[in-house]
């Protein structure tokens, strides 16, 4: 046997001492997160000086520069490859006013829908004025082209120019048991299909002149105050065409006013729902027309992304990324409440910008990095229909098909304690919930699906836009069996939150907040992207999920 050379043994115990340490292997074992730094930021983030974080305000120049700062400080590295810490985002405000009542004519009889109180319209239409001139209307049951489920609401009807009428959410179809079939529509669960998004951006593609949402609160999960925010300034991604491949008009119809205009076409609303939840459901015109203007003022928007890097420690594999996302933005100044004009958004979404911020300053300290980059993306735009978002899904900075995970943060921390279980939204969407059940186990905790899967939750937050480029996207919720809290407080505190505080001005900084499971779940999450940044392969999406056909194809598969 040859004697090795002394300096051959040297290089290969130089090369032994240099091979980084394992990491933590635990969830336990990874840095701590620093609540009173996160409960700073959620307090400067949420305070009136920040005016409520409208995009295109000062509140959006303090919030950027607060991130940046806070990024920096923490020694994360400009996101941006072209050295800095932001992304442009080029916005159009668009402010509705000088509204006519929606008017519906059938031969010489006319009916008048009013503003506000029976319908909410807008347009995405890049233009000073709009108009609907004697469009002819057609109910389109639930408005949906599924070919995978034979599924058509507009068969044998051209709708160019015309205005539909159309229901919330997914048709209900049910199984042999009674239950709704989970093989159609996801069952009792929404999909894609239901989210109003498709519904306006399905008329869009199909020339419809108008679209009107019958809105239900059950089903939609929200009431009509929230609708109404749809007829105030909003904002959308400029695009070169201004938008005017829209329909002209969008909007929303209360239940009792569809019931109305459909009665003065002689036609029930209870039996024509009933009807397009079967299949072969053909749309049916209605013989009358719809009428209506409003104006329109505009304003250009440059609102900014807030990305940064923990560049990872694998010289091949740094240059894939699991990214976290939090929208930074919130309702901005509002019609005053109890004598507050000022919607400051503490729990929407200050707290998941500064859970974000706090999980970037943990992570920064392990040792070794992770092996593959992390990304942090705070974005704007989240309320006026996850603009940001999709403006980065569009023009990413970093590759998606190298993107293995978006973990989200989105109003989803316990703000009363530390919790035994942990909601997933959309669970069983993909192998990330494989990695949160394991480390949610290490804390003595389990994962229980959203009790309210038909309100579609999975698709009103940022992760969606990268679920619908198919990177593996996870979001999940605050539990509701809370340690040390009688039964029930959780649900009760949800359900408070939602009809007191949501997208309100009273979404405040509260003094009976209790961060010790903010922090357990952030210390969950952490575990789960840094897991995902040392896995010897991408996640996926589970066999049968809508994503996964677009993830098979970016990747090559």
């Amino acid at each position: 046997m040859e004697k090795t050379s002394v300096p051959l043994i040297a290089l290969i115990l130089v090369a032994a001492c240099s091979t980084p340490p394992a990491g933590p292997q635990r969830v336990a074992d990874l840095p701590n997160i620093d609540t009173a730094a996160a409960l700073r930021d959620m307090t400067r983030l949420s305070s009136d000086e920040f005016e409520g974080r409208l995009p295109g305000t000062k509140g959006e120049q303090l919030t950027v520069q607060h991130l940046v700062d806070q990024f920096r400080a923490a020694g994360l590295e400009p996101g941006n490859p072209d050295g800095t810490y932001v992304q442009q985002v080029p916005l159009v405000s668009i402010t509705p006013s000088g509204f006519s009542a929606l008017t519906v004519t059938r031969g010489g009889k006319k009916e008048s829908f009013a503003n506000q109180t029976d319908v909410i319209a807008f347009s995405q239409r890049v233009t000073d004025s709009i108009a609907l001139n004697d469009s002819e209307l057609v109910f389109a049951g639930y408005g949906v082209q599924a070919p995978e489920f034979q599924w058509d609401d507009f068969a044998g009807v051209d709708v160019k120019g015309k205005t539909i009428v159309v229901l919330v959410n997914d048709p209900p179809i049910p199984g042999a048991s009674g239950e709704l079939d989970p093989a159609i529509f996801g069952g009792k669960a929404m999909t894609y299909y239901g989210r109003w998004t498709y519904k306006y951006d399905r008329a869009a593609e199909l020339g419809a002149a108008g679209v009107f949402i019958v809105h239900e609160t059950g089903p939609a999960g929200y009431g009509w105050n929230v609708v109404e925010g749809f007829a105030h300034e909003r904002f959308d991604l400029i695009t070169p065409d201004q938008n005017m491949g829209r329909a002209a008009v969008q909007g929303w119809l209360t239940q009792e006013a569809a019931t109305r205009l459909l009665a003065m076409a002689g036609q029930d609303y209870q039996k024509l729902k009933a009807q397009a939840a079967t299949r072969g459901f053909k749309p049916v015109p209605l013989g009358m027309t719809a009428s209506m203007t409003f104006s329109q003022t505009r304003r250009t928007v440059d609102s900014q992304n807030v990305i940064a890097k923990l560049t990872g420690s694998d010289p091949t594999l740094r240059n894939e990324y699991v990214v976290y996302t939090a929208h930074w933005d919130h309702l901005g100044v509002v019609e005053p409440k109890d004598g507050d004009g000022i919607s400051n958004g503490a729990v929407d979404n200050a707290s998941g910008t500064a859970g974000m911020l706090a999980v970037a300053r943990a992570m920064k300290q392990l040792t070794p990095a992770p092996k593959r980059s992390i990304l942090f993306l705070a974005v704007t735009a989240e309320e006026q229909g996850l603009l940001g978002s999709q403006y980065y899904g569009q023009f990413p900075l970093h590759p998606l098909n190298k993107t293995l995970a978006a973990i989200n943060l989105d109003a989803n921390l316990p703000m009363w304690g530390r919790t035994r279980d942990v909601i997933v939204i959309g669970l069983g969407a993909s192998d990330l919930d494989d990695y949160l059940r394991e480390a949610a186990g290490e804390q003595g905790r389990t994962l229980i699906p959203d009790a309210e899967p038909e309100k579609g939750f999975y698709y009103r937050s940022d992760h969606f836009n990268f679920a619908k480029v198919g990177v593996p996207a996870l979001n999940t919720d605050d539990g509701i069996d809370y340690v040390d809290k009688p039964a029930g407080f959780g649900r009760e505190k949800k359900e408070y939150y939602t009809a007191t505080d949501y997208h309100q001005p009273s979404d405040e900084m509260k003094p009976d907040w209790d961060l010790s499971g903010y922090a357990e779940n952030l210390q969950l999450l952490m575990a789960v992207g840094y897991r995902v940044a040392n896995a010897d392969r991408y996640p996926d999406w589970k066999p049968g999920n809508e994503f996964k056909a677009i993830r098979d194809k970016s990747l090559g598969r």
